[in-house]
């Protein structure tokens, strides 16, 4: 680490942990309220289904036309309430409106690639008295709750990994892009975001956490741009809700940037699109750059135009992360503002939605995210609907979900050097 991010790192710290005292001992910690955060895991998981079932609408309608699939001119905010279009996989316009996507009180939510992965990693660490899993760990999770055959509800990498497991592979020999051609697909980004909330503050003890899991499907770019993903979650405990979000979102991307590479696309990248944001233009304008200049020109070493993969690697992590970038920044906190865009900006749709309705989720709280769709919704979650062999025939519900992330994160504080203090409800995270 360079002496100049070792001093940010340091100021980033000190600015947002304050001195407890524990006895004699002295040091710096950062006071977590557990009660409001079991509210913020519920807002995570129901901010998440909101999002993917929304952003599912258009996955994959809109992504450009270089390579041998055309799909016309992209999404604008005009569409938004309008008909969805034909995705690559149909010619039929099959999933109605564009609009957001709500489960009523006793309507159950089904499970998705953006929210399965995720609840088996927290179901493995729930069992386990370790807060690190380890590769065999990992390996007889997959195997146990993923169906052999299809529809098995995985894609490329992670399909190819788990294939490599049932020949007696772990992770990260999975991910190796000598046997597994798919490791730079978006795969780790959306299955392990989960880690850096069950490590809130403590963003290297997240990193940790998700490296494995991340590098079980991921290398080079794609798995920088999930450690990336995974701090902006760790950091998402310093942001205050009730203050103007936009600043606070921008001060922990540009923080978590620190680990994407100068020398490959990913940091070129989020400068290009932040960038552009700062310059005033629309989001359209800015999502048609991004798409001029990565998949027309293929800049910044972004080369996958020229691989001639299927549909242009629409599924690349590459191309996913500027799109996600567009909601991010132009969402600007606005949780039903950040779900449109992200799911009219193209590409893998609902993978952006998902990414930031979890964690804008979290920011608002469970509470809140009702508030702002003036609604009582469904906690329902039907984890079979693409899992296997987890109890209650797969049922379960978003409080349960996370009051098992709160168990976890009691021993990712202890773990970690810091203190509980269960009479008073808080966690102080040791920096």
């Amino acid at each position: 680490m360079s002496k100049f991010k070792f001093f940010f790192s340091i100021l980033f710290i000190c600015f947002f942990t304050s001195c407890i005292d524990f006895g004699s001992e002295k040091i710096n910690f950062y006071e977590i309220d557990r009660v409001e955060y079991l509210n913020k895991l519920e807002g995570f998981w129901l901010g998440q289904s909101i999002a993917n079932w929304t952003g599912l609408i258009t996955e994959m309608d809109k992504i450009g036309n270089v390579g041998e699939i055309k799909t016309g001119k992209f999404y604008t905010r005009n569409n938004w309430g309008g008909k969805d279009e034909p995705s690559i996989w149909s010619s039929e316009t099959s999933n109605g409106q564009i609009n957001f996507v709500l489960k009523e009180p006793g309507e159950i939510w089904g499970s998705d690639d953006d929210t399965d992965i995720e609840y088996m990693y927290q179901e493995l660490l729930y069992d386990s008295d370790q807060i690190i899993l380890s590769a065999k760990k990992i390996r007889d999770g997959w195997i146990k709750h993923i169906k052999a055959e299809e529809e098995n509800f995985l894609w490329v990498s992670n399909q190819k990994a788990f294939d490599l497991m049932h020949d007696g592979l772990l992770p990260p020999e999975t991910s190796d892009p000598s046997l597994n051609e798919h490791y730079d697909m978006i795969d780790a980004q959306l299955t392990t975001e989960i880690f850096g909330l069950l490590s809130p503050i403590n963003y290297k003890s997240a990193l940790k956490m998700s490296n494995l899991p991340i590098r079980t499907t991921a290398r080079g770019d794609a798995a920088s741009i999930s450690d990336f993903y995974v701090i902006i979650h760790s950091l998402a405990s310093t942001i205050d809700s009730n203050k103007p979000l936009d600043e606070q979102l921008i001060r922990i991307s540009d923080f978590a940037s620190s680990v994407l590479d100068k020398n490959s696309y990913s940091f070129p990248m989020y400068e290009f699109v932040k960038s552009k944001f700062n310059s005033g233009i629309t989001w359209e304008q800015t999502r048609d750059s991004i798409y001029q200049r990565y998949q027309v020109d293929q800049k910044d070493g972004y080369d996958i135009t020229s691989r001639n993969l299927y549909c242009n690697g629409c599924f690349a992590s590459g191309i996913n992360f500027a799109s996600s970038l567009i909601s991010y920044f132009y969402g600007k906190g606005d949780f039903k503002e950040t779900i449109k865009i992200a799911t009219l900006s193209g590409w893998d749709s609902d993978n952006p939605a998902s990414t930031w309705g979890g964690l804008l989720g979290f920011v608002h709280g469970r509470d809140n995210i009702e508030k702002i769709f003036d609604k009582s919704m469904s906690s329902k979650y039907n984890i079979h609907r693409t899992r296997q062999n987890f109890k209650n025939n797969g049922l379960d519900d978003f409080k349960n979900m996370s009051i098992k992330g709160v168990q976890i994160i009691d021993n990712v504080v202890k773990k970690t050097g810091g203190k509980i203090d269960l009479k008073d409800g808080k966690w102080y995270v040791s920096k």
